[in-house]
């Protein structure tokens, strides 16, 4: 019997890649999808207007506290180490400048974005989670009213609200705090600290440290949304879509805030160079 000749003219098939290998791509391609999403609706009308008063005031009511306590050893902390670093140098008197900027640019986003994570996203997450396994969303689809325009628009705009003003409250707390113990504990001088701060702060540093706040609670309003949307398993999925949320935030958190730092410190000049 003769064996058929293999035929040389047909081009070998490459095999595809494991699904396990794409999955992270789908999750941030859908990811990159819903922010595109609520940014659309954002100016679609009609906007849930008592939705998004809720959600501010609920988020607000969980963060503040714990920001304002936070801040005041943040600032400490900063204030003891910047103060302890410049008398070695022996320049203490740019010792409120560096508190003070570190605090506002750095600390002070970082602080209220991790909070708002921690609190009010999980709280998101856990909510949306629990409505999409009681099919509530799959109901509202039916019916024709947009999950995404009627529940994560507004709590992704009550997100970003808050941190933009919970921002501004930290840096004051997180300043207060640094002045004092650089003062009280290290024996530095009011007038030193406050013209050290004077000779190197400028505006563009508060207008950076609101712009990050905006972008972070934007991040975690989105983060904790799409994985309230899509979680697996039951109860015990929403469980771990809001641990999922949290850690995915503190990550994109951090990667957003080195990329920021680098682009300002490019763009806007240190005041007097």
């Amino acid at each position: 019997m003769p064996v058929p000749e293999p035929d040389i003219t047909r081009e070998p098939t490459v095999p595809a890649p494991p699904a396990r290998l794409l999955a992270p791509l789908r999750e941030t391609g859908k990811l990159f999808a819903l922010a595109a999403t609520v940014s659309r609706d954002i100016f679609r009308r009609p906007f849930q207007f008592r939705e998004f008063v809720e959600q501010f005031w609920f988020i607000a009511s969980v963060t503040i506290l714990p920001a304002a306590l936070v801040s005041i050893p943040f600032g400490a902390v900063i204030a003891l180490q910047v103060g302890s670093l410049t008398q070695q140098l022996g320049a203490q008197s740019f010792t409120g400048g560096a508190s003070v900027l570190a605090v506002i640019q750095q600390a002070s986003p970082l602080i209220v974005a991790l909070l708002i994570a921690g609190a009010g996203g999980s709280a998101i997450c856990a909510d949306l989670g629990s409505r999409t396994i009681r099919e509530e969303l799959d109901a509202m689809e039916v019916m024709g009213v947009s999950p995404v325009q009627r529940l994560v628009v507004p709590r992704v705009l009550a997100t970003m609200f808050v941190a933009v003003l919970l921002n501004g409250m930290v840096s004051v707390v997180g300043t207060l705090g640094g002045y004092f113990f650089n003062v009280i504990m290290q024996d530095g001088t009011p007038g030193a600290y406050l013209s050290g701060f004077s000779a190197l702060a400028q505006l563009p540093d508060l207008w950076i440290s609101e712009i990050k706040a905006l972008i972070f609670g934007f991040l975690a309003g989105i983060v904790a949304a799409y994985r309230g949307l899509h979680p697996r398993g039951g109860p015990k999925g929403v469980g771990d879509a809001v641990n999922q949320s949290v850690v995915i935030t503190f990550l994109l958190l951090f990667f957003v805030n080195m990329v920021l730092t680098a682009i300002y410190l490019q763009i806007v000049p240190a005041k007097g160079a």
